[in-house]
């Protein structure tokens, strides 16, 4: 940030910059003759904060500060994250681990939940988000769910100031473009605020997949190649709009409703041969497909908030609902080459339709000595159903006619009561956290084809401990230990087949168990004016958890399904680094040593198994003016171990470049992907196959904008750096 002040206020402000950690370089007028009294020179401060805040139960990220931000979507904001991982799919990891739970503001949401999230993170504009907060080890106030932790999102709030608002405008390579406005109003007592979106995004993938395997019915090697280009064009609208309505100085009642749509066409070319050792073809097809997709998100949220006789005791009752859902349609035309045959069309139709409904209260009593307690329940109810139907064209009459094997439809339904406490304290020396989660979950999926429901009744008790001591000014020492549940994906459970890659067939479990998890970490770091490093051991013992079996179908084609593995244990080391090199650049170094071992003994699938690797993510931050900032992000995913084989790293180069042309204009530029690294590499190798699948994302994504900024200037949060951005809401 960057403003101007007579001297006096100037050595007030540099005192001030000094206590709260921020470094501050002032400009000093030159030697010379003294000026009149009345005749002040401005002198200007400069004050740089830490991009991530370390609390004692978590580590709060400043996004804004990512030019990715402006552009992309969530999962390229969380992509530059430490210690987390986004695919091209917008599968999300968290220290390698996918069993992640992705909250917005703290609770549940339907687009970021089971089969929806990827896609949904793809979809939510990076531009909403004001901050991330990791917690590999949640208190008890949030969800037991995910091994590897939570991820929350938290949205940018409205401004009691106003009006005040954004207008962005972007274009980028292969038709690509993002719009959006946003701003708040208040009008007494009451805040308004809301924006609209809209996004043409444009993707290209190339798939190659190799296989080996040995025929199940004739017991001979068979070679077969599948080549597939497929390209996608989405359009996605946006609209938001929320009240904060102050019913006097103790209570407040808060509404917002969230639509978002994305529809566009689905395309793709696919060649496939198959061929003996000896080199002979033994078959050669295309198949091709014309496909339209569309999917819907809508969430609405009721809050009422308390403030009670105590300073810091309030009340907070809160209820949201949201909704997803996706209706596919895909044409497919098959020509047969080798051996000749008549060509051959079938259609295929997917429905999902994710619902989440949940209330929660939760209270806060400080008590006296800084001491909290924390006392909430909640209550979460899903709703889950899949839907395929697939026909084929009868090449005589012209008929569609049903493919029963196709067709099928199959539900879940959820539901989570939970209570929870924490209890807060100084003692010792050591800040503690302790807390107690008690969750009862009714599980019940019904095959509506054929299969008879099951159902699943558990009662668990998750607790936390979280401890922390200053062992100097600048130094604290933390430790915590945890225990947390990750319920199989609905998806997961669905038996049936899905055939929309034909010879990379996948399908469900419904036998699936919970997978119940035991963490434990320590942690340390170091923060000055200068320089925030940390480090943290970790170690998460698994039983339970859910993992891709990969099983021979025919000559070149398989299945992909789910099984429980015994157990699996992950280790590692998590650091990382920030502070300036020079008085204009400043860096970012991160990273994640780790140690897997998995036991796939009940698997066949050779036992005990281990890997070491390294995670890592670089950033720079050029500003050689006041106006103008350049960021460089690496990340690197490495290696991680599979049952049957392993999965390969990624690497990602993203840029960005901004230039202030007002206090309130700005122009940008950013290119993620610049090296084409994007690759999701999967391989398999067993005594009857051998399969390397490779999944590009081609090109990268351009884009140049501008973003205006209208109203009363935001002002800086704590634990995040400001580059001089116009206002946002």
């Amino acid at each position: 940030m960057s403003f101007a002040c007579n001297r006096l206020a100037c050595v007030a402000i540099g005192v001030f910059a000094g206590h709260i950690g921020a470094s501050a370089s002032t400009v000093l007028p030159d030697s010379g003759p003294q000026p009149e009294p009345d005749a002040l020179e401005e002198i200007v401060v400069t004050a740089h904060k830490s991009p991530v805040q370390r609390l004692i139960d978590r580590r709060v990220y400043d996004v804004t500060v990512d030019l990715q931000s402006t552009t992309g979507t969530a999962a390229d904001v969380l992509n530059d994250i430490p210690s987390v991982e986004v695919d091209a799919d917008g599968v999300v990891s968290l220290r390698g681990d996918s069993n992640v739970i992705i909250l917005i503001d703290g609770k549940r949401s339907a687009q970021l939940t089971g089969a929806a999230a990827a896609d949904g993170l793809l979809q939510l504009p990076a531009n909403e988000i004001a901050r991330v907060e990791v917690l590999a080890n949640p208190p008890a106030q949030f969800k037991a769910d995910g091994a590897a932790g939570v991820i929350n999102i938290v949205t940018k709030k409205a401004s009691a100031a106003g009006p005040l608002g954004t207008v962005q405008a972007t274009a980028g390579n292969d038709q690509r473009y993002v719009l959006s406005a946003s701003g708040n109003y208040t009008v007494g007592a009451t805040t308004f605020s809301g924006g609209i979106g809209l996004r043409q995004d444009d993707r290209q993938r190339d798939i190659t997949d190799h296989r080996a395997a040995v025929d199940p019915i004739m017991q001979s090697l068979v070679l077969s190649q599948e080549d597939l280009d497929e390209h996608v064009r989405r359009l996605s609208p946006s609209l938001n709009a929320a009240m904060d309505f102050h019913i006097d100085d103790r209570q407040s009642l808060g509404v917002a409703l969230t639509r978002r749509e994305r529809f566009g066409d689905r395309n793709f070319v696919q060649l496939d041969e198959s061929a003996f050792p000896a080199g002979t073809p033994s078959s050669i097809s295309d198949r091709n497909s014309v496909g339209h997709e569309y999917r819907l998100d809508n969430e609405e949220k009721i809050q009422f908030d308390r403030k009670l006789s105590r300073p810091e005791e309030a009340l907070s009752i809160a209820l949201r609902h949201s909704l997803v859902s996706e209706r596919e349609h895909y044409d497919y035309s098959n020509i047969y080459t080798l051996p000749v045959a008549v060509p051959s069309y079938d259609d295929l139709n997917l429905s999902l339709d994710i619902a989440t409904t949940e209330f929660s209260a939760d209270y806060s009593l400080p008590l006296a000595d800084s001491r909290m307690v924390k006392l909430g329940l909640d209550v979460e109810q899903d709703h889950d159903a899949f839907g395929n139907s697939g026909d084929t064209v009868d090449p005589n009459t012209g008929l569609r006619i049903l493919i029963p094997a196709i067709t099928n439809y199959f539900k879940y339904r959820q539901q989570i009561d939970a209570i929870y406490g924490s209890y807060q304290t100084a003692l010792s020396g050591w800040s503690l956290l302790a807390g107690w989660r008690v969750e009862k979950t009714s599980d019940a999926f019904s095959d509506v084809t054929g299969v008879e429901a099951l159902h699943q009744h558990y009662t668990r008790a998750y607790p936390s401990l979280h401890l922390e001591r200053s062992l100097s000014e600048d130094s604290t020492l933390s430790l915590s230990i945890g225990r947390r549940v990750t319920r199989p994906d609905p998806e997961a459970l669905n038996p049936y087949v899905d055939r929309q890659d034909t010879h990379n067939l996948r399908a469900g479990n419904p036998n699936l168990l919970p997978e119940d998890t035991q963490s434990f970490e320590v942690g340390y770091s170091f923060d000055t004016k200068s320089l925030s490093y940390g480090l943290t051991g970790y170690l998460r013992r698994n039983r339970d958890s859910t993992t891709d079996v990969t099983q021979i179908v025919s000559a070149d084609v398989v299945l992909i399904t789910k099984e429980n593995l015994a157990k699996d244990t992950a280790a590692g080391l998590d650091f990382s680094a920030n502070g300036r090199l020079t008085s204009t650049l400043s860096y970012g170094v991160s990273g994640n040593l780790f140690h897997d071992q998995i036991d796939a003994t009940a698997l066949a699938a050779g036992g005990l198994k281990s890997t070491t690797g390294v995670n890592a993510k670089a950033s720079l931050d050029y500003h050689p003016t006041s106006s103008d900032t350049a960021q460089i992000s690496f990340t690197r995913s490495d290696k991680r171990l599979t049952p049957q084989g392993f999965v390969g790293a990624i690497d990602l180069v993203n840029v960005g470049f901004r230039h202030q042309i007002r206090p309130q204009l700005s122009a940008l530029i950013t290119v993620s992907n610049l090296f084409n690294g994007q690759v999701f590499r999967r391989f398999v190798g067993t005594p009857t196959l051998t399969d390397r699948y490779e999944r590009e994302q081609v090109g990268q994504v351009a884009y140049i904008g501008i973003v205006y900024g209208f109203g009363a200037p935001k002002k800086a949060k704590p634990g995040g750096f400001d580059y001089d951005k116009p206002a946002q809401n």
